[in-house]
């Protein structure tokens, strides 16, 4: 079995929206494992953290396929976005990934508090497995806050801002 980049970026995708917690793929050149725990649903719809996390991905080697390389990440606590206002929306992180509010170092952010956004407009970058996603704006609003820290990474279901709808 050939098991190129996309085609593991697919899979990891898939199973990142399922409700697998555990997964074991074997080729003849690689060994992929996942491991991760969900969260309640409820949790995310009451604004507290979730516990989200690839603990060891093993992958092959850009090098040699005989040789495997193995990622281990430690679980980050993740930020927890102090209580809302009744009136504000909040924008939460539809994968986990790290949060970049420009398209590059050194470029203006997409969105400042203040600055009203509309349907589609590009409000933050979130890369996961390398790929960068533009998350838009869903609706016609005014940034209030904003909640995560460029460079950080992001759980499934974290607040990134709080918006007020117009």
């Amino acid at each position: 079995m050939k098991l190129d980049h996309e085609d593991l970026n697919r899979l990891i995708e898939r199973i990142s929206l399922s409700d697998i917690q555990e997964f074991s793929l074997e080729g003849e050149d690689f060994k992929l494992e996942i491991k991760r725990n969900l969260f309640d649903q409820s949790k995310v719809t009451n604004n507290l953290a979730s516990n989200n996390s690839f603990d060891r991905k093993t992958i092959p080697d850009q090098k040699s396929t005989n040789d495997t390389v193995s990622v281990v990440n430690e679980p980050v606590e993740p930020q927890v976005a102090p209580p809302g206002r009744s009136d504000l929306t909040e924008i939460t992180s539809p994968m986990v990934g790290t949060f970049y509010r420009a398209a590059a170092p050194g470029e203006d952010p997409f969105v400042e508090v203040g600055n009203n956004v509309k349907v589609g407009q590009t409000i933050c970058i979130l890369e996961a497995m390398k790929l960068m996603n533009e998350i838009e704006s869903e609706f016609n609003a005014e940034i209030v806050e904003i909640l995560v820290e460029n460079g950080t990474p992001v759980e499934f279901g974290q607040v990134l801002m709080r918006v007020k709808q117009s």
